[in-house]
């Protein structure tokens, strides 16, 4: 069974921190690219970031370059987001999503076949 776990929301105030979590499994890890996506109420859902477990590539939003740093450990199956300086509009539920490799555009959805359940960041000002 194929299961992406979200864990590391929470509550924090503007300028603070977070890191997300995704845990895999149920499939082969190394062909898959893990991307972030995110959706506050009313929005649509957005492509925040992305890598590849094959090589390391990451792909990053312009609304997050410099703030949000993602990284994966393959021997754990894990992918993290690092979440810095946090503003009131990264509030939104953030899921993890897995894409076979080789991938397209990372943050078109349809690129994914799995989808975790979510987890919800507010970022208080």
């Amino acid at each position: 069974e194929v299961q992406l776990v979200e864990s590391g929301g929470g509550l924090v105030q503007a300028g603070g921190s977070l890191r997300l979590s995704c845990a895999a499994s149920g499939f082969t890890f190394d062909d898959y690219a893990i991307g972030w996506f995110r959706q506050a109420p009313g929005k649509e859902r957005e492509g925040v970031s992305c890598i590849s477990s094959s090589d390391g590539s990451t792909y990053y939003a312009d609304s997050v370059k410099g703030r949000f740093t993602i990284s994966s450990d393959n021997a754990k199956n894990t992918v993290y987001l690092q979440m810095n300086s946090l503003k009131p509009e990264d509030t939104a539920v953030y899921y993890c999503a897995a894409a076979p490799l080789p991938m397209g555009y990372y943050s078109d959805y349809d690129e994914y076949d799995y989808w975790g359940q979510g987890t919800q960041v507010t970022v208080s000002s």
